[in-house]
């Protein structure tokens, strides 16, 4: 069989149809959209359609709300650094601990620069801390920062109720979108959401392109300064061919959100049932509420990198978590966040499906699954010594939630 990928939310393939309408701005259109004469133009008639394609997407009011970006990360550095830099006699931040490193990263080293940061908790479930939250915010507040959806578990927010009571207190309010683009409807001119950053990998689009809404009215400060570019809001020529192809994801992605959000639902709900009755395994994150394309799965006593290793070698390839935090010793901050107990820490793996895959392929992980489970307990200490006080009469646990 060929090779499974159900790690969509590190990145996705990026769609024919995208490249497609890119490949003409590499060798036929290549003129510079700044430049005054025909081959100019016609560019920059591509980069306009480009930003209506990414409105229709975000539900925003006006395409002169997007901002095209290198991505998901210079966006939100952009978000955080313009409203503290705007917001005269405001000067903390207000996140939350299961941020991307994009945000954490920031408001860290923002803070060794003396910016005094809130980091709000969640629960068991990966849920915010509403309380904490608005004891959090206060007049000295320049910005809350919370992510639409969580890129681990697919833990949903509750973004716009954040955004009312961040503008309670003045504060300006963001959002990193980043995985709940083209995923779940989005409709900014409804909210009162004042920035949102998205990456156009993350929903079949290319790489190292994405976008920044900006509501129209707030105050803002460009993060890259030269040129006129983007109405003078991120200087740079164009990546015309990027933002061709981030534009043709988002009609793409909008065009299909009903039909794909529940039949990607519905396969990982196969998916995931599949692996519970395995036992001894247990679904992290908010069930009712989250993606529907994201599963993390804690295996008891059973090492997340071996199971990954195993998986890799059947052709089948998932992730413990952020793609831009692998590599570290340290189990996820996330589920560290969420107070996932030892036993299952280092056992999570995420499974994040796409468009792209099958019930077939599905199928066929929950064969290879559970000859590697049996595989890898057979030489894990931890479960041996639990398997040699289990009950013999005990049932095998088909779902728990933290």
């Amino acid at each position: 069989m060929r090779p499974i990928y159900l790690d969509n939310n590190a990145t996705t393939r990026t769609d024919p149809r995208v490249v497609a309408a890119m490949l003409p701005f590499f060798t036929e259109q290549f003129g510079n959209a700044s430049s005054s004469h025909a081959f100019g133009g016609e560019v920059a008639g591509a980069v306009k359609q480009a930003r209506k394609q990414l409105t229709a997407l975000l539900g925003a009011a006006s395409d002169s709300e997007i901002v095209f970006t290198s991505g998901g990360t210079e966006s939100d550095n952009t978000a955080i650094l313009s409203a503290l830099a705007v917001q005269e006699g405001r000067y903390d931040i207000v996140t939350t601990a299961v941020e991307h490193p994009a945000i954490l990263s920031l408001v860290e080293e923002l803070a060794g620069r003396g910016v005094k940061t809130h980091v709000v908790p969640v629960d068991a479930y990966g849920r915010l801390d509403i309380e904490a939250y608005r004891r959090a915010l206060s007049p000295r507040t320049a910005i809350a920062s919370v992510m639409s959806a969580n890129n681990e578990t697919g833990t949903l927010f509750p973004v716009e109720l954040l955004a009312q009571m961040a503008h309670s207190v003045g504060a300006m309010f963001h959002t990193d979108a980043v995985q709940a683009a083209g995923k779940v409807p989005v409709e900014l001119k409804n909210t009162e959401i004042d920035m949102l950053s998205l990456s156009g990998h993350k929903l079949h689009g290319p790489k190292g392109t994405g976008a920044l809404y900006v509501r129209k009215g707030i105050e803002f400060k460009p993060l890259i300064f030269g040129g006129p570019q983007e109405r003078r809001r991120r200087a740079g020529t164009e990546n015309v061919p990027g933002i061709v192809g981030l534009g043709e994801a988002a009609e793409i992605a909008a065009a299909q959100l009903d039909r794909e959000r529940s039949r990607i639902g519905a396969l990982r709900d196969r998916l995931e049932a599949g692996i519970l009755r395995l036992g001894h395994c247990m679904v992290l994150g908010d069930t009712g509420s989250r993606l529907p394309n994201t599963s993390n799965i804690a295996f008891e006593h059973l090492e997340g990198e071996a199971i990954l290793h195993h998986l890799n070698r059947a052709g089948i390839a998932a992730s413990l978590g952020s793609a831009c935090a692998s590599g570290s010793m340290q189990p996820s901050h996330v589920l560290r966040a969420m107070n996932v107990p030892g036993a299952w820490l280092r056992g999570a793996i995420r499974f994040s499906l796409s468009r792209d895959n099958t019930v077939g392929e599905i199928d066929h992980v929950l064969q290879v699954l559970p000859e590697i489970l049996q595989r890898l307990k057979a030489l894990s200490p931890s479960w041996q010594e639990r398997a040699s006080v289990m009950p013999t009469n005990a049932s095998r646990s088909t779902e728990m939630i933290l």
